[in-house]
């Protein structure tokens, strides 16, 4: 492959070691196989998707894993330390998002999606109540709200930004209907960075409650709820432990106390409840009520000691850091030959682009088996986004859609990053990425599509997994 230049003096960040962040991260060096060549060492670009873990805290895990036992109301001393730690778990979430301790409440589910799901119900929204959203939210900050209730989205300019003109204009329209303003921080298909506070501010100006999906933002940037009564202040929040280097099966919702103590929960059961009767419920306090059933104390735990670590790296060092690793990713994409890139700054590490004449699920899949890179590649969970990006209109009838297959539909090729990825890395993808616009009917005639489900793989159907695995497939 030749060197990409382009001349860009990168300054190493003096406040973040992205060398010892790396030896915490687990599977960096992994090695997988890629097409007529040595096993590579395996790139991982899709961080939007999932994080992978930290060293330390899986090895606190597999200590934890001695005392692990069934939490509340049990009398052996593994109970005891377990529950006293499950409810320790709340307060480390609650405090990494600078949440009020008196007056909020951390509620641990699985994923952002429960998360927001669990509060499309809480909210009790009746058919008169409006949300307020946005053109470009992901599918789990959209579906929810369409259950109850109305709502409306604010439009977006023409490069995916969103247009706080039409916001202000929407909520200007449903007030005092609007119960609800709820934006994503960071955008999975572009990265674009809300400004929070004013969105914030702006809700609360029409008589509303805030809430931010920071799925995308957390893992990027510092977060502060800020105090209530404060102009910019979060009502609701919520994000996946899974995209931020905790991938153990929890996430977090956090908001006041009092939306959750009124009316019932929407899973109802053991841990729920104070006291049942043959025709009567009393339900337990926050969080319990909304925790049903046994909860996932190994991914609590495994959130609450990342984001210690997290926070004792410092956020700001790690946006930091990742602005610079964008900002170079930005400039060596936008000179290859063929290539759009979509959306503008300010924006986390996520950057989504296509290849002239090349299917964006065939240049993944290049990246892939040539060299070893992951990314992802469609709409990512938010279909009308990536069509506004692709000025496209939405089909009339969205059977048209259901009959092609995955790979077929439009959409886009995605990169994100983390931490832990370093410019080496972001220089490699671009030389491949050289390389690929220079001999696009070479790899077109290279590639074939698996018709069995596995999108488009080299004609000698080689299959990238490691080498070391033994897959019954």
């Amino acid at each position: 492959m030749r060197r990409v230049t382009t001349g860009v003096k990168i300054i190493k960040s003096q406040s973040f070691n992205v060398k010892q962040f790396r030896k915490m991260v687990m599977g960096v060096d992994v090695r997988v196989p890629v097409h007529k060549n040595r096993p590579a060492r395996f790139i991982n670009f899709d961080n939007a998707a999932s994080t992978p873990a930290l060293k330390p805290v899986y090895d606190k895990l597999k200590d934890y894993l001695k005392w692990y036992s069934g939490v509340h109301r049990g009398t052996g001393h593994k109970s005891i330390l377990s529950s006293q730690r499950f409810d320790k778990c709340h307060e480390d979430i609650a405090r990494f998002v600078k949440a009020d301790p008196e007056r909020d409440t951390a509620i641990i589910v699985k994923n952002t999606t429960e998360a927001i799901n669990k509060l499309s119900y809480r909210l009790n929204l009746s058919p008169t109540d409006v949300v307020v959203s946005t053109m470009m939210e992901h599918h789990s900050n959209d579906l929810p709200w369409r259950r109850a209730g109305r709502i409306d989205y604010a439009g977006l300019d023409s490069e995916g930004r969103l247009d706080l003109q039409d916001l202000s204009r929407k909520l200007r329209f449903w007030y005092p209907r609007v119960r609800l303003l709820t934006v994503c921080g960071a955008s999975n298909v572009t990265g674009h960075i809300n400004n929070i506070g004013h969105l914030a501010a702006l809700a609360h100006e029409y008589g509303a409650r805030f809430m931010l999906d920071a799925a995308q933002y957390a893992p990027h940037q510092a977060l502060d709820m800020k105090p209530h009564g404060h102009p910019e202040h979060i009502d609701y929040l919520a994000f996946s432990g899974h995209k931020i280097y905790a991938p153990f099966g929890a996430g977090v919702l956090v908001g006041p106390r009092d939306t959750f103590l009124k009316g019932a929960p929407e899973y109802a059961g053991g841990g729920t409840v104070a006291l049942v009767g043959s025709s009567q419920v009393k339900w337990g306090g926050v969080p319990d009520r909304d925790e049903a059933g046994s909860p996932n104390l190994i991914g609590a735990l495994a959130l609450s000691e990342t984001l210690k670590i997290l926070d004792s790296i410092g956020m700001e060092k790690i946006a930091a850091y990742e602005e610079q690793l964008t900002e170079y990713a930005l400039r060596l994409l936008k000179g290859v030959p063929g290539l759009t890139v979509y959306g503008s700054l300010p924006r986390v590490g996520v950057v989504s682009f296509n290849m002239r004449d090349v299917n964006h699920s065939l240049l993944g899949a290049i990246l892939a088996y040539e060299g070893g890179i992951g990314i992802r590649t469609g709409c990512f969970c938010a279909q009308p986004y990536v069509r506004h990006l692709l000025g496209q209109e939405e089909p009339a009838n969205l059977d048209e859609y259901a009959r092609l297959p995955v790979w077929e539909m439009p959409g886009l090729a995605r990169i994100s990053l983390g931490a832990y990825n370093t410019l080496a890395e972001i220089e490699k993808l671009a030389e491949l990425l050289h390389r690929i616009a220079a001999r696009k009917k070479e790899y077109q005639r290279e590639y074939v599509l698996d018709l069995g489900g596995a999108g488009y793989i080299p004609r000698s159907g080689l299959t990238p997994v490691p080498l070391h695995l033994s897959l019954d497939l």
